[in-house]
C-alpha cells in the first residue's frame, strides 16, 4: 500500500511540476474604471504587466488612481487564483481515489 503510495506521491509531484509550467504561460487579467488601469498575471499568480490611462496620471487623481490600481490588483490575482485552482486539482486528481482513505 505505502509503495503505491509513495509511486503516487512521486507521479503527482511530477504533475504539478508541469502544471506550473502551463500556469506560466496562462494569462488572466483585471481590470478597474472600464479599463483606465489593466493588470495582467500569470496562472502562478505572478504579476506581468500594468497599463494605466495617461488621463489618470495627473496629481490630483493619486489617490483615485491608487484605488483603481489596487482594485485591478485584486482581480487579476483572484482571476489568477482560480485558473491556478483549477489546474493544481487535475494535477492532483486521482491520488487518492480508490485506496480506502477515508477524509482524503
Amino acid at each position: 500500500m505505502f509503495g503505491d503510495l509513495m509511486g503516487k506521491l512521486q507521479g503527482m509531484q511530477q504533475k504539478m511540476q508541469e502544471t506550473k509550467g502551463r500556469l506560466a504561460n496562462i494569462t488572466v487579467t483585471g481590470e478597474a474604471a472600464d479599463g483606465l488601469v489593466k493588470v495582467v498575471a500569470n496562472g502562478n499568480r505572478e504579476i506581468k504587466s500594468l497599463e494605466i490611462d495617461e488621463s489618470l496620471c495627473s496629481a490630483d487623481r493619486k489617490e483615485e488612481l491608487e484605488d483603481l490600481m489596487i482594485t485591478a490588483l485584486n482581480r487579476a490575482l483572484k482571476n489568477a487564483e482560480n485558473v491556478w485552482e483549477t489546474e493544481m486539482k487535475g494535477a492532483a486528481g486521482g491520488l487518492f481515489g480508490g485506496m480506502g482513505l477515508p477524509g482524503l
